[in-house]
């Protein structure tokens, strides 16, 4: 009996100094990547689960999806594709109830549905679920499935869990604002691109990498032509309009080594991370091209086309530097704007 008694001590003290480990981990953590990786890693090191997952929350689309899964299943990527509406099913009742969920046989509970595993070619025979909620408002959940026993899982455990599920909500919360925070200091807000300040870091940050590694970093310069016909013509909101436009078109025309700002006015920069002049050109090309070709704020029923001039900047074919870079795209885009415009210079 006594050694009954200390080894439930000695497992409850362990399991104390982890809950404070956890709190002191996950609090701590500035980024949504980092809380994420660390539920993974207390969730393991406390509950050892064999099949579990982590939903967390698309409040736009009212849906949950899966962030985290564990399972014995080949068809974990089938199940991180799945969506679930908030309210469907087990994981969708406690996203939208925010009230845990503690179902010994999913045969005979009515709030389940076999989406997942018919997806995933999975049979659930028990569920746990537990909510990531903060003020009412639920961020996620955390779902055991097939547990071994989970009817006579202690309430210990499940209060465990609910304490890591409420850790994990205060540290996704918190990650979300700093990572917005951090996101409205450095973009432009009318175009959602990089602004000026934060370019210059990046070009700096690209220069140096492109130096350590022996490879090139491209600049693109370009200013939109007639721009001030725009705001003369329609007004200042027009022209924000336009702007804001704008920048979604570049944004999406850029991939993971391609970085684009907005420099002031009506000025944009393309930073191009591993880039020949070759390739920028190419790239300038085709971007100069889809901007002949496109029409803007058709849904205001303006219909306005517009083109720009374009200068080419490579380091360290131009420049040793990056303000050298930066003054070399700017001046060749200029020898376009007073030779005619809408039109790339690269020399």
């Amino acid at each position: 009996m006594a050694q009954t008694q200390q080894a439930n001590f000695e497992k409850i003290k362990r399991r104390i100094t982890i809950i404070h480990e956890i709190g002191k981990t996950l609090t701590s953590s500035l980024t949504v990547k980092e809380v994420v990786q660390q539920i993974f890693y207390k969730v393991a090191e406390l509950f050892s689960p064999e099949n579990w997952s982590l939903l967390l929350v698309d409040h736009e689309r009212q849906e949950l999806y899966f962030e985290i899964v564990v399972s014995e299943t080949d068809q974990i990527e089938k199940i991180k594709g799945t969506r679930l509406k908030i309210g469907e099913g087990i994981a969708g009742w406690v996203a939208k109830t925010g009230r845990p969920l503690l179902v010994p046989s999913v045969d005979k509970e009515p709030r389940f549905s076999r989406k997942v595993d018919e997806e995933a070619d999975f049979l659930t025979e028990s569920i746990i679920c537990i909510p990531l909620k903060i003020r009412d408002k639920v961020l996620g959940v955390i779902e055991f499935v097939n547990k071994n026993d989970p009817a006579s899982m202690h309430d210990f455990d499940i209060e465990m869990l609910i304490t890591v599920a409420d850790f994990a909500a205060i540290a996704l919360e918190n990650a979300r604002n700093f990572e917005q925070v951090s996101k409205l200091t450095i973009t432009d807000d009318i175009t959602g691109l990089y602004n000026a300040r934060h370019l210059h870091t990046m070009l700096q940050q690209e220069i140096e990498l492109a130096s350590e590694l022996g490879t090139e970093c491209s600049l693109i310069f370009f200013d939109l032509d007639f721009f001030k016909r725009v705001n003369d013509t329609h007004g200042h909101l027009v022209g924000s309009s336009l702007l804001a436009e704008l920048g979604k078109f570049l944004n999406a025309l850029l991939d993971g080594n391609h970085f684009g700002a907005r420099y002031g006015g009506d000025e944009f920069v393309v930073i191009m991370r591993n880039t020949s002049k070759k390739d920028a050109l190419a790239f300038c090309n085709d971007l100069r091209a889809k901007l002949n070709s496109s029409v803007f704020l058709t849904a205001e029923k303006l219909a306005i086309e517009i083109t720009a001039s374009f200068g080419i900047a490579t380091f360290p074919e131009d420049a040793d530097n990056n303000q050298q870079i930066l003054h070399l795209a700017d001046e060749r885009m200029y020898k376009i704007k007073g030779s005619g415009k809408n039109d790339i210079c690269c020399l």
